[in-house]
């Protein structure tokens, strides 16, 4: 043994500690999940890893996890067989957080210390959960194929300092003991370990022991002695998705979610399916019924375990499922993958490219189905990854259509800001002889719906989409189509409402002198100046040709701190409105000249717009009304 080494925690290690420990939570029993989850992990990987190297079972093959207690001495021990950790491993899993997002994550939790650490799984430190019932955690481990001098000892009251020491450990994995605070002493019990056990971690595929309760007898009550005692498995320990699904309950589906999941809350909705022929696989896919903290973080390794024979292989193996649908959790299990397959492997191999392709389509069924017949549950679902869904519109070519279906916005027609709308139902309500879906992108809701670009709509009763998402400037980019209708942007030039348009009573001549009096005026600082078509109310509105980048994706950019090419915009103008009208009349040219960049400036801002010179813009719009 080497003497102790005292070593303080990563700062936001000690922040989610002291939240856990001064915070109430509603449901404690966490931990036991967590820790229970995490021992088959361990078993897990141990079982991965000797597939190639068998030495590494140490002649003992046998893989399972126990729980026992000891009610005197108000401790909770959790032990496991598998794969277990050395020094360095351990200062890395245990001391250190070295995850993005890590700081948003904890800043979340103690905005709302009423919550319990449900996230706690989803974040992948389940292990600090010990510590919402513990006031002291020592873990002792050693890995499998290293001596028993191997072994590492950490201990921690959850103050900010932890400490290592070296010890022998004679069996390989890792030893969990928790001293239980006084108001949860109540889990040094065997009937509140077991039930709760049976109750979340019944689907784990490793049995769970703990010790068998001998039947109560008056003369020998006080011979019981470890060695009498005897281990029984307490959970089920069979991999629930090889099962027939007539044999699986809703709850059974449910409660395996959020073991695979590390969630607390039931999943939105499910798909079991066992596939055979060329390729055989058995998959369960669930949509949870909330984002995890880390949606938005592209790189995240959460999702879909992949099983090879009911062998654990990854759990993040990033070809099973498109980055557009990180969402989903579950299983897949192949019957036709080698044991020993490795990430290069799996980058170009067929039978995963055929099992990611069928897993694609199920879950997108099970979303059209969830949309079909569940409008409030679809709704919920579209609220918390609708965005993230968008990204496959440009990133998943083969079935666009089938997603693009999935996709709702808000719209004119809708009267609210809920995103609710389907593109089947716009073009179920297209007016005669309408070939073009319209749709305007703005900075808000509001935004979009204030737009002087949407006056000849409303005029005309044509609906428009409303789209304000940071990300939609992108997915119409992408987005040309759908069901034969082809997407226009209302705010473009080559915009076309002729045949709806009334003509315009004023002289042509007129219009004219006054377009080109304020492309005089005006000169580079815009593109060019034209006679409105769009326009009812408002005197002046910005357009871009079809070619150049919106000026809403300008400003996106430029807000990002990225280069954007600068691009004039096109002046619309609407001759009928009373500001052109005293234009067409102004003989003063410096007064003109205000009136000109006034429009101009008032043109931007309805656009969501900066003014590239306030003060001027000011100075000017003074100067009218004085």
């Amino acid at each position: 043994m080497s003497q102790p080494e005292t070593r303080g925690f990563q700062t936001e290690v000690k922040e989610l500690l002291q939240l856990m420990i001064h915070s109430l939570y509603s449901n404690p029993e966490i931990f036991l999940r967590e820790l229970v989850s995490n021992a088959s992990d361990a078993c897990d990987k141990l079982r991965f890893e000797a597939v190639s190297d068998d030495a590494l079972y140490e002649g003992d093959e046998s893989l399972r996890i126990r729980v026992s207690f000891d009610e005197a001495a108000k401790t909770v021990t959790i032990e496991d067989n598998g794969i277990g950790m050395n020094r360095d491993e351990v200062i890395e899993n245990i001391g250190t957080i070295a995850r993005s997002g890590t700081k948003a994550f904890i800043q979340k939790l103690g905005q709302d210390k009423s919550k319990d650490l449900s996230q706690i799984g989803q974040f992948g430190v389940g292990f600090y959960s010990a510590f919402i019932v513990a006031d002291e955690v020592s873990l002792t481990t050693r890995r499998a194929g290293m001596g028993p001098e191997h072994g590492v000892k950490w201990t921690s009251r959850g103050e900010g300092e932890y400490t290592l020491e070296t010890v022998d450990k004679p069996e390989r994995g890792t030893t969990i003991v928790l001293h239980l605070r006084d108001d949860h002493t109540d889990f040094a019990n065997d009937w509140r370990l077991r039930s709760t056990i049976r109750k979340y971690s019944d689907h784990i595929t490793f049995p769970v022991e703990m010790l068998k309760v001998p039947a109560p007898k008056a003369d020998d009550a006080e011979e019981k002695t470890e060695e009498t005692a005897e281990w029984e498995r307490i959970n089920d320990a069979q991999a629930l998705w090889v099962r027939p699904k007539s044999e699986i309950t809703d709850d059974e589906y449910t409660e395996f979610y959020k073991h695979v999941g590390h969630d607390w809350e039931a999943p939105l909705a499910w798909t079991h399916n066992r596939v055979e022929g060329k390729t055989e696989y058995t998959s369960l896919l669930y949509i949870p019924a909330r984002a995890p903290f880390d949606l938005w973080d592209r790189e995240s390794k959460q999702g879909v375990k992949l099983y090879v024979k009911r062998v654990f292989i990854m759990d993040d193996a990033e070809k099973l499922m498109p980055r557009y649908l990180r969402f989903v959790r579950g299983v897949i299990d192949s019957a036709d993958l080698p044991l020993n397959v490795s990430r290069e492997i799996l980058q170009s191999n067929r039978v995963l490219d055929t099992i990611r392709q069928g897993s694609v389509k199920r879950v997108l069924g099970m979303l059209d189905q969830m949309a079909s017949n569940d409008a409030e549950k679809y709704a919920k679902f579209w609220g918390t990854f609708g965005q993230v869904l968008k990204e496959g519109v440009g990133e998943d070519f083969g079935n666009r259509e089938q997603i693009a279906g999935l996709l709702r916005f808000a719209s004119t027609q809708a009267g609210s800001d809920e995103q609710n709308v389907s593109l089947k139902e716009v073009i179920g309500r297209m007016q005669e002889g309408q070939d073009e879906i319209y749709y305007i992108i703005a900075d808000s809701y509001a935004a979009a719906l204030a737009s002087p670009h949407l006056e000849i709509f409303r005029k005309k009763g044509i609906e428009v989409l409303l789209l304000w998402d940071r990300i939609d400037e992108w997915l119409m980019s992408q987005l040309t189509e759908f069901d034969g209708k082809k997407f226009k942007s209302v705010t473009r030039a080559e915009l076309s409402l002729d045949e709806a348009a009334e003509d315009e009573p004023e002289a042509k001549e007129t219009q004219d002198a006054l377009v080109e009096r304020l492309k005089k005026t005006l000169g580079d600082q815009v593109d060019d100046v034209r006679i409105s078509k769009r326009l009812v109310d408002s005197p002046a509105c910005l357009v871009t040709t079809e070619e150049e980048m919106s000026l809403h994706l300008q400003r996106l950019l430029k807000e990002a701190g990225q280069a954007a090419p600068t691009v004039k915009p096109i002046l619309e103008i609407n001759p009928q409105h009373q500001l052109l009208q005293r234009a067409a009349n102004e003989t003063d040219d410096a007064r003109f000249e205000d009136i000109a960049r006034v429009l101009l400036g008032q043109a931007a801002l309805a656009e969501g717009g900066h003014l590239s010179d306030a003060a001027d813009f000011v100075t000017r719009l003074n100067r009218l009304l004085v």
